[in-house]
């Protein structure tokens, strides 16, 4: 049984139809990647997902159980989590504070009112930041970051919760030729706690790191399929050669 499946996706803002019968599949474990032109849908498709945005028409299935119109928190609750493009880390607080709160949303209210938990659940965010080559920064403020460090710092905070599934919306954007490497190599080792659906517009990045890719235009799937299938579609090759 597939972890995430949507299914005949519509999404209609007005006279717009930025989705129209939209189809994806990820499997557990899978690193799954949306690509298309500009205004294809990906980031539509993504929040449809997520459930910051609900589907006019179709299904969005999570672990079994129809989500398609569950909340963010329900999705949340049920393993998703999610990372958008802009970041969201606290400036003025430390990359370890950071994490922490991260952490602590998923205790009980009891044991923070108790103040129980920083001391609990140090060993798990030094991990988080190990892993994320931020462990040597831990008490410093994360506005010290750079942009990268800072969608890395993000990235922990999404994983904090162990979710089934991480989404990620265009982690890369800014980022420089080297942080791009080195976010593909600390992305890999999640894999085996959780699956990932990416939308990028780094298509080496993206090809280098997922298993699977499904591609969007004007709001329809064009193709999906493994990495190769995708680089000898001609109706991929078509859609990019058109837009070049």
């Amino acid at each position: 049984m597939a972890l995430l499946e949507a299914r005949g996706v519509v999404k209609v803002f007005g006279k717009l139809t930025a989705l129209n019968g939209a189809e994806l599949t990820v499997a557990a474990n899978e690193f799954h990647g949306l690509i298309g032109p500009n205004g294809s849908g990906k980031s539509t498709l993504m929040k449809c997902v997520a459930g910051a945005e609900v589907p006019t028409e179709g299904t969005v299935t999570f672990d079994g159980r129809d989500i398609t119109r569950a909340s963010p928190a329900e999705r949340a609750r049920a393993g998703m989590s999610l990372k958008f493009q802009i970041t969201s880390v606290l400036p003025a607080l430390t990359l370890y504070d950071n994490v922490l709160l991260a952490l602590q949303a998923q205790t009980s209210l009891l044991d923070l009112a108790f103040s129980r938990t920083r001391g609990v659940l140090h060993d798990r965010v030094m991990a988080m930041l190990e892993q994320f080559r931020l462990a040597d920064r831990a008490h410093e403020s994360a506005a010290a970051l750079s942009h990268g460090q800072q969608q890395w710092l993000e990235i922990a905070m999404a994983l904090a919760s162990e979710p089934k599934l991480l989404l990620l919306d265009e982690p890369t954007g800014g980022m420089s030729l080297e942080e791009r490497r080195v976010t593909g190599e600390l992305l890999q080792p999640i894999k085996k706690r959780c699956s990932l659906v990416i939308v990028e517009h780094d298509l080496d990045f993206i090809r280098d790191i997922c298993d699977r890719l499904t591609v969007l235009d004007q709001g329809r799937v064009l193709d999906s399929g493994s990495i190769a299938d995708i680089q000898s579609s001609h109706k991929v090759q078509e859609v990019y050669l058109r837009r070049a």
